[in-house]
């Protein structure tokens, strides 16, 4: 099986061709676009992620094929973001993909944004297999989830206020930092003086409600 996938949910628009061979998922081709107009204003800009996506999807589509060698009739489905994200972001990708995929006869399948993270190590280690305790980090979630089995999810904890990219993004616009900030923070603490200052840590033991959630805003604030 070989599928297109297409992702919109915020700043980067990006579409991939994905094949599957008796239980073998291959990356056949891939292309990212980000969009730096978001640099100026030091986040992202929903009105302005659309208006981004309009522009490079049809090209982004065009090389992750061209790299994997493949054309539209080599398909068997079209795969999209369909959430959680900006709405505006993820209407341009969703249209792009039902409008494929009603063009093609092919099958449309719909995917969870953070479902398709939770897959992603798959592509890096195919031996990857609930189940599994997974850290789920991106720039609007940190979550701890149980994965009895695929399709199977159970929330052990979140965080209770910023998320950790979400911290790293706000820490860097107060420092003055580059648009996103969270390689160049990295960089910098490696070659820095860890007891330099004293930070709070972030919460280090939950409640019997929550026992396994996260803070950073204290950190964020400090």
């Amino acid at each position: 099986m070989r599928v297109l996938a297409l992702e919109s949910s915020c700043d980067e628009t990006s579409a991939a061709v994905v094949r599957r061979v008796e239980g073998v998922t291959t990356l056949e081709g891939l292309a990212i676009l980000s969009q730096d107009v978001h640099r100026i204003f030091g986040g992202v800009v929903p009105e302005l992620a659309p208006r981004g996506h309009l522009e490079t999807v049809g090209p982004v589509v065009e090389r992750a094929m061209a790299e994997a060698g493949v054309s539209l009739a080599d398909l068997d489905g079209i795969a999209v973001t369909r959430g959680p994200g900006l709405l505006g972001a993820l209407l341009v990708g969703v249209a792009w993909a039902k409008t494929l995929a009603w063009r093609e006869g092919l099958p449309l399948i719909g995917v969870h944004h953070l479902e398709g993270h939770l897959f992603a190590p798959v592509l890096e280690d195919p031996t990857v297999a609930p189940p599994f305790t997974a850290l789920l980090v991106s720039g609007g979630h940190t979550m701890l989830l149980d994965v009895p089995a695929w399709g199977e999810y159970r929330l052990l904890g979140q965080t209770r206020d910023d998320a950790a990219g979400e911290a790293f993004d706000k820490v860097g616009t107060l420092l003055g930092l580059d648009y996103p900030a969270g390689a160049t923070i990295e960089r910098l603490a490696m070659g820095g003086d860890p007891a330099r200052f004293s930070f709070p840590r972030p919460l280090l033991r939950g409640t019997a409600d929550d026992p396994y959630g996260f803070s950073f805003s204290g950190l964020k604030t400090a």
